[in-house]
């Protein structure tokens, strides 16, 4: 009777629960190598350019859009893979956070790694010295403990450990140089502390900008509805700003031959803590580069620009004055435009007001000149103010419910007739229109406006420190070198009584200029010199 074997059993694979904890385990030590993080903080930084390439929503939201319709396609693109919101996008974002995890990773064993080192004794001094980059080889005239007593004291400041071996022989391992560990550290945590700060301070900071008339005019830090434009942290809600004022008395601006900027200064006021309860109000200059720091808000002048002064007086002798900020549309001869928007006073009627309501738009120029009969600027000193306007009576659409841009009139009532062109001139200063119902439309002069921006960052001087700190642990990393020395010192024989000194030196790093130091070193430790 014949049996048959049977065949051996197929070797079983790793189960799902192997597999994947070798997955994550093999991810995670990806994740956390040097390599890895180098090739992050590249990723980072090649993210980070187009925020600086292209038009960005929250700074500017009228610039996005014009470079959308003017790309096409390429701009619908952009907009969809989030190329204007960069700081604030997914892939941005994710990047960010692994290189935080990475650089967690990476230094957590390499400082446990460090401590150990820092604990242990300098090594054993090697068998053959003579093997050794760096070597010489000397006698010395006192005996081994004498010789001993002067090598410690030549290598004052060294990591050092003495050792005897057979025969009386003593030696002494020295280690020099880990600072220059402690600064690739030191570099490489503060990166990781400048990466959490800096998202710490999106999170709680703010920064807003508002314009503010240059003639004693008051802006106050009491909410968000008092800002032109603002831009809050994840952590911000706009309830609980810092509590401040400032008032700009004036404004002065000085340019070149060629019309360019060279010199912008406000004479302002300013009050906060104490100050708001006692209305006391200190002066302050604030130039470009020279912002106002106070109770922990950062407030900078931008810019500047002009306010065209108008006085309608209406059919029943009613006067009403108006001086607004006209935008800048040419910042090399300050050429502005805008809109100047008045409500006919004593009109109770609700659908009658809107039919009386009267806008002033057109076009600035400081320093006028006519190109036919276009009025352009030439300078973007004040020198021959002059504005060319029209002048539109009708609905302003102020009480539709939608917010209206101050530069400008709602287009849309132009297009349904509802409002109506129903003057255009050109005006000096002084000169006045007098419209078909008696209304008389004067230009008096002209006002000046700064744009101010308010910056809130209460982790900025987290991110100088570290920054600073970087620097300081680069150079240290870069400049200081690991290097280890040992000393053999054997007694004098019979028929050669002097002691033997034996140096060895071996530089942890390719630098040079550690020949030069070992040559120094051991004169002084052979010859027995002093220094």
């Amino acid at each position: 009777m014949t049996t048959t074997e049977a065949p051996p059993a197929a070797p079983r694979g790793p189960t799902p629960a192997k597999r994947t904890f070798a997955f994550v385990r093999n991810t995670w030590r990806g994740l956390t190598s040097m390599r890895t993080a180098l090739v992050l903080l590249f990723l980072l930084a090649l993210a980070a350019l187009p925020g600086a390439l292209l038009p960005q929503r929250k700074l500017n939201a009228p610039k996005v859009d014009e470079y959308i319709s003017a790309h096409g396609w390429w701009g619908t693109l952009l907009d969809k893979l989030e190329f204007y919101d960069v700081y604030s996008s997914i892939w941005f974002s994710a990047i960010y956070l692994l290189l935080m995890i990475s650089l967690i990773g990476c230094l957590t064993p390499r400082s446990f790694e460090y401590v150990k080192a820092m604990r242990a004794k300098p090594v054993l001094t090697p068998r053959n010295l003579a093997r050794m980059p760096h070597y010489r080889l000397g006698r010395g005239k006192q005996d081994v403990a004498a010789e001993l007593a002067a090598v410690h004291k030549q290598l004052s400041g060294w990591r050092r450990v003495e050792r005897e071996e057979a025969g009386g022989v003593r030696t002494i391992s020295a280690e020099r140089g880990f600072l220059r560990e402690t600064g690739n550290l030191v570099f490489h945590f503060s990166m990781l502390g400048l990466i959490v700060f800096f998202a710490l301070g999106k999170l709680y900071g703010y920064e807003g900008q508002v314009i503010v008339q240059a003639d004693g005019s008051t802006f106050c830090n009491s909410g968000i509805y008092n800002y032109d434009s603002f831009n809050a942290g994840l952590r911000v809600d706009g309830t609980d700003l810092d509590p401040f004022c400032v008032k700009i008395d004036d404004f002065t601006a000085r340019y070149t031959d060629a019309g360019e900027p060279e010199y912008y200064h406000s004479n302002i006021e300013y009050q906060s803590g104490a100050d708001l309860d006692t209305n006391t109000w200190r002066p302050y200059g604030l130039e470009v580069n020279s912002p106002l720091r106070t109770v922990g808000d950062r407030v900078y002048l931008l810019g500047q620009g002009y306010s065209p002064k108008f006085t309608v007086t209406f059919p029943d002798g009613t006067q009403r004055t108006q001086n607004t900020q006209w935008r800048t549309v040419d910042p090399t001869t300050m050429l502005a435009e805008g809109a100047t928007k008045f409500d006919q006073p004593g009109v109770t009627d609700e659908v009658q007001r809107r039919t009386r309501q009267l806008a002033i738009t057109g076009l600035f120029a400081p320093t006028s000149f006519l190109h036919g009969n276009v009025l352009t600027s030439s300078a973007p000193q004040l020198t021959d103010p002059a504005v060319a306007v029209d002048i539109l009576r009708g609905d302003l659409g102020l009480d539709a419910g939608r917010g209206q841009s101050v530069f400008e009139v709602d287009q849309s009532m132009v297009d349904d007739g509802r409002l109506k062109k129903i003057a255009r001139e050109n005006m000096k200063v002084g000169q006045e229109i007098k419209l078909d119902d008696g209304t008389k439309v004067r230009f008096d002069g002209v006002g000046r406006w700064v744009s101010l921006q308010v910056s809130h960052d209460p982790t900025q001087g987290f991110v100088l420190g570290f920054a600073i700190s970087m620097f300081l642990g680069l150079g240290a990393s870069l400049l200081v070198k690991r290097r280890r020395l040992w000393v053999r010192v054997k007694p004098g024989t019979e028929s050669e009584p002097s002691t033997v000194i034996e140096v060895a030196g071996l530089a942890r790093t390719d630098q040079a200029g550690y020949g030069e130091e070992f040559h120094r070193i051991s004169e002084r430790l052979i010859s027995g010199q002093k220094g």
